[in-house]
Order: structure tokens, then C-alpha cells, then sequence
């Protein structure tokens, strides 16, 4: 595990100053919630789909339609949501939205059959050998290689099927995943629309819904504990610390890199190290790299090359420094301690932020280093905060 350089006083302290100050901001502008109704229908015929998955991805709200196809959402943080609608048969739907004002959002689905093209998809036909073997490597590309990953069981495997070739590997899921997050006390419905990986790159795109597990008081004790050092450091706690102005007092350090090379990303894709060149130079202003958005209560991520985020509050592990070997072959022996480093990248221009840290374009933000390491096993719900 990753060595503590704060005590849990002060960690606690810390964040009491943090948290404060951004609820208070988030409530200009931003105070009360959406409900968002609909109906989904089969865009051929236009009947009414009974049972459609509608949820908010990445969260823990969610439904299913009734047997007139419509669906209810209450209680809908505003900012940036993604409506994610699936049904067993038809092509998954996903609406990006920003939800600005308090009140009722109408949004109608009209879902596509699926059309499965068997003369290019091709599965491996049996549980062989040969599947349980990219069985594991799917695991650990997806679920992940950290501590709470060896405790992240996938419930139903056998939708999976995969292709493999000399220079890329495919994932399939014909239903939801089911993932039991045994560290973090959580239950995950993941909607896998595509998953491929190369020698030096992961990509997928898919939607979770969350559901807390129910435990012991110790079991809900423990989780809460290891939901917190999930967030320390995390991707979402730096984006918090960004829109609060607070990235020093959440024992963040920012670098820019503006000759820093990569090559094109696709959507949700993690790198196991980036391609990083030229002089890095210390962020001592945020305006440098974000100003403020069109909108009360956003923000805009403009840079150029990548930012390097050194989190001050805790080292690599060792386990960190394993899988950097294994998936660069630097096997160099790093001496003395580093703190947790990571990248982003803005692939795709300009990013968006909400009140709540949110990326309003979901996949506008690439992640490599320490951000790419933590992936599903590590994930917590967007509406999390520590208490």
C-alpha cells in the first residue's frame, strides 16, 4: 500500500477546510436537482420497451422502464451527466448532458436493433484454454492490477468473448458485466460497448451503475476507509481541488509540459507512460492552464502538451512500480521516493468542468501514469465524497 505521509487527523482536517468552501460555492447557481423522464421505444416499430436499463452513468441512480417504456429519474445532481439507456438486443444510447437549472428534463430514446456481422466478429467458440487465458489478461487490463483489484471479482465471465492478432486485443460482452468490488464494498452493472489494447495502450467505452454492497459495521467501516484512499490522489479529488482553487492545500503540485508529444487517443484510453519530452515547468498560477466557462460554476482546461500532477500525499508503491515494469520493460531500479505522478492530455481540445469536478465531455480528458494504473477495480461513484 502506499506509504501515508499524513496522519488521519490531518488528512481529516484537510479536507473538512477543502470541503467546505466548495459545497458553499457549489450551491451559487447550482442549488437543487433535475428529474429527468422519458420513454424508450424501438425506433422501427415505436412499441414501448418494458425493462430498458436507464441510468446515470458512473453514479448510483438508476431504473428500469415499465411496461409502457417509460422511465423516472429523480434526485439528478445538476452539471454534467451522461444518460445512459441499454436494452437486451438493441444498440445502446447515450445522451451527454449539462443540467443547468432545477426542474424536469424530458428525454425520449429511440433504440436500433442490433445487428451482430459474423464475418468479422470472430469468438472463441469453446471455454477453452486459450479463452481463460485472455480471460486473465481482459482482468487485468480492465479491472486492474492494484491491491483492490485482487479483491474486484467479475461475476459472469462467460459473456465475455475476445479476438486477439499480432498488434491488438478485443473484448465482447453480450450482457452486463457484473463486478463485485469486495475493497471498496460496491456492486457494479458495466455496460461494455467496446474494449480493444495494444502493446502500449488500453482503450474502452462502456457505462457502470453502482450499488453499495451491505456488510458488517467493521466491513462498512473498512470500506469507508479504503473509499477515502481511493479518492486521495485521485483524478476526481485533483479536478475538486482545480474549481476550489485549493490544489496546494490538497497537497497537489502541477507542472506544464508544452513540448510533451503523444499520438492520437481514442476515447477513453489509458497509456502506460506517456511520451513525455522537453522542460516541465512549474504551474504557479491556474489561469495558466484553465479560465472560466461560458456558464456560472464551469470551467475550461486549455493547455497545450501535458500537465504532470505530483500528488504530495503519498509515494508510489511498490505494486505501482511492478506494473510500470511489466507494461514498459523499464525495469530500472527507481531509487529513493517519488511521489504519485500522472499526465493528462486534451486529445480532443478544450475540456469543460462542472461545479462538481466533472468532465462534461466524459472521454476529453486522457490519463496516463498513476490516473492510468488506478483503473475499474479503483473506481468510485461521481457522487462519492469523503466524509
Amino acid at each position: 500500500m502506499p506509504y501515508r505521509l499524513l496522519t488521519i487527523a490531518a488528512l481529516f482536517l484537510g479536507l473538512l477546510m477543502w470541503m467546505a468552501p466548495s459545497d458553499a460555492t457549489a450551491q451559487q447557481g447550482r442549488s437543487g436537482t433535475a428529474t429527468i423522464v422519458g420513454t424508450v421505444t424501438d425506433a422501427d416499430t415505436g412499441e414501448p420497451l418494458e425493462s430498458a436499463n436507464v441510468f446515470i452513468a458512473n453514479s448510483q441512480i438508476g431504473t428500469a422502464t415499465d411496461s409502457d417504456g417509460r422511465y423516472r429519474l429523480d434526485n439528478v445532481p445538476l452539471g454534467a451527466q451522461r444518460l445512459f439507456v441499454s436494452s437486451v438486443g438493441y444498440d445502446a444510447e447515450a445522451r451527454n448532458l449539462n443540467l443547468r437549472e432545477a426542474g424536469m428534463e424530458m428525454i425520449d430514446f429511440e433504440l436500433t436493433e442490433s445487428v451482430v456481422d459474423l464475418d468479422e466478429t470472430i469468438v472463441t467458440a469453446e471455454r477453452d484454454d486459450e479463452w481463460l487465458e485472455r480471460l486473465q489478461r481482459f482482468k487485468r487490463l480492465f479491472i486492474g492490477e492494484t491491491p483492490n483489484a485482487e479483491e474486484t471479482e467479475l461475476v459472469n465471465p462467460e459473456v465475455l468473448d475476445f479476438t486477439q492478432s499480432m498488434t491488438n486485443f478485443r473484448a465482447f460482452a453480450d450482457e452486463p458485466l457484473e463486478i463485485e468490488n469486495h475493497a471498496l464494498g460496491y456492486r457494479l452493472t458495466y455496460f461494455l460497448e467496446e474494449f480493444e489494447a495494444t502493446r502500449n495502450r488500453t482503450r474502452w467505452d462502456g457505462e457502470p451503475l453502482f450499488e453499495e454492497m451491505e456488510g458488517t459495521p467493521e466491513q462498512e467501516a473498512e470500506w469507508a476507509e479504503r473509499r477515502r484512499e481511493a479518492f486521495l490522489g485521485s483524478f476526481h479529488h485533483l479536478m475538486l481541488a482545480l474549481i476550489s482553487n485549493r490544489v496546494e492545500g490538497q497537497r497537489f503540485q502541477l507542472y506544464l509540459r508544452p513540448g510533451a508529444q503523444t499520438q492520437q487517443v481514442a476515447d477513453g484510453a489509458f497509456g502506460s507512460m506517456p511520451e513525455l519530452s522537453g522542460q516541465r515547468y512549474p504551474i504557479d498560477d491556474l489561469s495558466e492552464i484553465m479560465e472560466p466557462g461560458e456558464a456560472a460554476e464551469e470551467w475550461i482546461l486549455d493547455f497545450r502538451g501535458a500537465v504532470e500532477i505530483a500528488y504530495m500525499g503519498a509515494e508510489e508503491s511498490d505494486e505501482y512500480r511492478e506494473w510500470i515494469a511489466r507494461n514498459t520493460g523499464d525495469r530500472r531500479i527507481r531509487t529513493g521516493s517519488r511521489f504519485q505522478t500522472s499526465q493528462i492530455w486534451l486529445e480532443r481540445g478544450p475540456a469543460t468542468i462542472d461545479y462538481k469536478g466533472d468532465i462534461v465531455d466524459p472521454y476529453g480528458v486522457t490519463r496516463s501514469g498513476y490516473f492510468a494504473y488506478k483503473r475499474i477495480a479503483d473506481q468510485l461513484p461521481k457522487e462519492y465524497r469523503p466524509n
